[in-house]
């Protein structure tokens, strides 16, 4: 997907392992819709038996933006809980798709 030049639209949800988009594409080749959410939380060991996995999270969280990774921090880290980036709070970050 990086590779092929082409524009990606998130429209929904972008949970887990979706929100990784925000490091491997070129910020410029990302657009939402207004229904686009991305949903943050920490990397799982198990997930019948949810345990954070350390390591695993913070290599995730060293790989989006910095930008990201500020919004992240500022809304309590990357946690058991899943933390929602949506509405106007996203649309600082990437432009409406036309």
């Amino acid at each position: 997907m990086r590779d092929s030049g082409e524009r990606v639209m998130i429209d929904g949800n972008c949970f887990s392992a979706c929100t990784l988009v925000t490091a491997i594409i070129p910020k410029e080749r990302i657009c939402i819709t207004e229904r686009a959410v991305f949903g943050f939380h920490a990397g799982w060991v198990d997930r019948q038996k949810p345990v954070i996995y350390a390591e695993g999270t913070r290599l995730l969280y060293e790989l989006y933006p910095p930008a990201i990774r500020r919004w992240i921090n500022n809304h309590g880290g990357l946690g058991p809980r899943t933390i929602l980036l949506k509405g106007r709070e996203l649309a600082a970050f990437y432009p409406l798709c036309e």
